[in-house]
Formats: structure tokens, C-alpha cells, sequence
């Protein structure tokens, strides 16, 4: 899907997450550029989250994630790769000015996503509202938790608030690929596919969207 949308549309937007369930599609973008000539030189792209205050060159910020996974493997144009502005000093501006940059790229073509084992998507927690925009987000303890493991396990490394864009700007993407393996994530997986649309299971909305894909294994799928 990444690949057809890129050689149809050589200027085309990509969503891009992080997380460890992209990777798999992010080596095989990688090699496929490599070994196939598929070029990013004109695609631009755009990053989920960004947690705030963590150091520039700290590994675990996502800008420097995104970079090692995916950005410095291919052929991205200087600059082409953009996420929110986690040490930004007004934070509620920077968020403005992300969404406005969506716009002003023409919206996202294609936007890879993963799921949080409590519903989330990018870092839109439980209770999120099903119409927010990129802001400010206080992360929940389950979600520190889960991400301890990047910070050597200590969840007290792990920062306690992040930007993210809204459900309702992921919806703006004309095409949501969303990826999920393993048991954890079958409870989400089930309440995605077949629960009611709710807040309290953020990745719902995508029931509402035009053109949503689920990939999952069969562990992901057992519910």
C-alpha cells in the first residue's frame, strides 16, 4: 500500500508511527529502496507524537526514532520528515502549527498506525475526545508502563506528557493502515473491530472511516 501510493503519487504524504509494530514495514521499505528503487526523494512525512522535554539528542525521542528506523535509511529530502515540537516553548502553539503544516501538505495519503493494549492510537488515551486535534497529553500510568521497556525498564524515565495529533486529524488521512501482533493486543483488536464507538476505546472511530485497513496476526485476532 506504502509502495503504490508512493509511485503513483511521487509528492505523496506519509503518516508515520513508531512503536515496535511498524518496524518489520519499515525494513522492507528500506529494502525495497534499496534493492528496487523505491524513492521517497519527493514524499514528505509527518510523525504521530513527540513526548515533551525530552533532550534533542535523546534516543528515545520519537524525531530520533523516526530517523534511525525509517528516515535515514531511505532517500527523504532534507526537512521532508516533520513531527510536533516536543521542547517547544509554547507548547499549545506548536500544536497549532503542526496541524497547519498537515494542512498546508495537503492532508496525509496514507497513515501507518499501531494500538495501545488499552485502545489508544498515536497517544490519544481512554477518554480522549473523538473530535481533538493535535494537543498537549498527560500519558496514562499503563501507557509509561508499557513503554518503560525503551527506557531501560524504569518507568520513572519515561516522561509523563506528549503532543499528539487528535483522532480527528488521524481521520483526515485518506488511508489508515493500522498494524497489531501479539495477545496483548487482542482485547483492542476486538473492541476495534467489533465494540461500540467509544472514547473509552479510542481506536473506534476508525469504524467511521472510508478506507481502513487492520492487519493482525493470529494472536492479535483471537478475540
Amino acid at each position: 500500500a506504502v509502495e503504490a501510493v508512493v509511485r503513483s503519487r511521487p509528492e505523496a504524504v506519509l503518516g508515520l508511527a513508531t512503536g515496535s509494530s511498524p518496524l518489520r514495514v519499515y525494513d522492507e521499505l528500506a529494502r525495497r529502496h534499496r534493492e528496487e528503487g523505491l524513492s521517497f526523494a519527493g514524499v514528505r512525512a509527518f510523525m504521530l507524537d513527540e513526548y515533551v522535554g525530552l533532550p534533542v539528542e535523546h534516543p528515545q525521542r520519537y524525531r530520533n526514532v523516526i530517523e534511525t528506523e525509517i528516515a535515514s535509511r531511505v532517500d527523504f529530502a532534507e526537512g521532508a520528515v516533520q513531527g510536533p515540537d516536543g521542547n517547544a516553548q509554547d507548547l499549545v502553539a506548536a500544536c497549532a502549527a503542526y496541524e497547519e503544516a498537515i494542512a498546508a501538505a495537503g492532508g496525509v495519503d496514507l497513515q501507518i498506525l499501531g494500538i495501545g493494549t488499552d485502545g489508544h492510537i498515536a497517544f490519544n488515551e481512554p477518554g480522549s475526545s473523538l473530535a481533538s486535534r493535535t494537543r498537549i497529553k498527560t500519558l496514562t500510568a499503563q501507557t509509561r508502563e508499557d513503554n518503560a521497556r525503551f527506557f531501560g525498564d524504569d518507568v520513572e524515565q519515561v516522561p509523563r506528557r506528549c503532543l499528539t495529533q487528535g483522532l480527528a486529524t488521524i481521520m483526515g488521512a485518506r488511508h489508515l493502515v493500522l498494524l497489531a501482533t501479539g495477545k496483548g493486543k487482542a482485547e483492542a483488536v476486538h473492541q476495534l473491530v467489533e465494540g461500540p464507538v467509544s472514547a473509552l476505546w479510542p481506536a473506534t472511530i476508525m469504524q467511521m472511516h472510508p478506507h481502513a485497513t487492520v492487519l493482525v496476526d493470529d494472536a492479535a485476532a483471537s478475540r
